[in-house]
């Protein structure tokens, strides 16, 4: 196998993500045939060297495995958590491969999160020039104008930069209605930080699907894994969303055609029933 940049042969591994990678190599907790690593760039061959990892020695995934996970409020999206609290870790019991979280979902948030080993597909869903599309049930505390709604879609300015072309559909009217948006883009708490950019709070935040994936009956705590015919629809959505052009066809759409209103009433205790 061809030599690839240090970062890339951890992601692929399943050690870590390309970002915490990257964090493990600065901090000098990655070690190439002996010799230890603190700066970027470097390149190693995983099936010719040595390379360790907190002096545990890198190996390649045996099995890849993909999980569809529904993470719950009140649990981080980490491997670990300083603090002690609950992690999305702590629910994959009886899996034996060691998958990471692609992505990440508030603390408060709920919904659907992939987990893999699969470094290459992680990296190709996380990648700002992919556009993944991911779809989102949101409840707020009061209605939008018509005017804030085609802000939403065309962009706002949040944090300095503007948001991407989103979509955004009123998906159920109530005094505190639900929102379905679709982002193609990942940045930190932006669908709670374009509500409050125009003077409304997110009450209630839920992911029901990354790209074709959909979180479909599962509960929350629960996991599945995915099948091939969805991990091969995944490869092919990200290869297809990575195209010249694809981000602008996506955000001229109009809002998201989807069965929003028949997932909400087969969900159960996943979505609470709509009062006003």
């Amino acid at each position: 196998m061809p030599e690839e940049r240090l970062q890339k042969i951890l992601s692929r591994a399943g050690a870590a993500s390309r970002r915490k990678a990257e964090q493990l190599i600065l901090e000098g907790r990655v070690a190439v045939n002996g010799a230890v690593v603190t700066e970027m760039g470097r390149k190693a061959d995983l099936d010719r060297d040595h390379i360790r990892v907190d002096g545990k020695l890198l190996h390649g995934p045996k099995h890849l495995a993909y999980i569809a996970l529904y993470k719950p409020n009140n649990c981080v999206t980490t491997v670990t958590d300083p603090e002690g609290r609950a992690t999305v870790m702590d629910l994959l019991r009886g899996v034996k491969e060691r998958v990471y979280p692609v992505g990440r979902l508030d603390y408060h948030s709920e919904g659907l999160l992939l987990l893999t080993n699969d470094g290459n597909l992680a990296n190709a869903i996380l990648s700002a020039a992919t556009h993944l599309p991911k779809t989102y049930l949101v409840k707020i505390n009061g209605t939008l104008t018509a005017e804030q709604e085609q802000a939403f879609r065309d962009g706002l300015p949040v944090e300095g930069r503007r948001t991407a072309p989103a979509g955004l559909r009123l998906a159920h009217r109530a005094a505190n209605p639900w929102y379905e948006v679709r982002l193609f883009e990942g940045r930190k708490n932006q669908i709670r930080l374009m509500f409050k950019h125009l003077g409304r709070l997110v009450e209630k935040l839920k992911r029901v699907k990354i790209g074709p994936l959909d979180l479909g009956a599962l509960k929350p705590g629960a996991f599945r894994n995915l099948s091939q015919a969805e991990v091969e629809q995944l490869q092919k959505a990200v290869k297809h969303s990575a195209g010249k052009g694809t981000l602008a066809k996506h955000a001229a759409v109009k809002p998201v055609h989807s069965t929003t209103r028949k997932r909400m009433k087969e969900a159960g205790p996943a979505v609470p029933a709509f009062r006003g």
